[in-house]
């Protein structure tokens, strides 16, 4: 039986391929790059539409926070119950579907829950929902 006395040949990985495609990538990026520079900076002058709507999404529900005291917080600002109403009445204005989270303290008298929940209505604010936790099962 015969011995193949030829050294072995070392395993070798071709990266010519690798390296094509990363530089491949790298052009497309640069070029898609410039592209949308040149795009922002040519000189047109956009029209103007008296029914457009804006394209952006519906925004963020407003947190109300009602501390066990009774006092009403909106990000961050303590407010009346009458500047709550201009608040959301405001917001309402500028987006109709405009939702509220109502976050009361568990403590607190449900009465004042009560009070926001009844701003929320007179704003016309119709999207409410009042935050809580899940109970564990025993």
């Amino acid at each position: 039986m015969p011995l193949k006395m030829a050294p072995l040949e070392e395993p070798a990985i071709n990266m010519t391929s690798l390296l094509d495609i990363i530089l491949f990538l790298v052009m497309f990026f640069m070029i898609g790059a410039h592209f949308s520079e040149n795009e922002q900076t040519t000189d047109i002058q956009i029209p103007s539409a008296m029914a457009a709507s804006t394209l952006s999404g519906a925004p963020d529900a407003i947190v109300v926070n009602v501390a066990t005291d009774g006092q009403v917080t909106v990000k961050g600002e303590t407010k009346t119950l009458e500047g709550l109403m201009a608040l959301l009445t405001a917001a309402r204005t500028q987006f109709p579907g405009q939702s509220v989270v109502i976050r009361g303290d568990g403590r607190c008298q449900y009465q004042q829950v009560m009070d926001a929940l009844s701003v929320c209505t007179e704003a016309g604010i119709h999207n409410v929902s009042v935050a809580h936790l899940p109970r564990k099962q025993n």
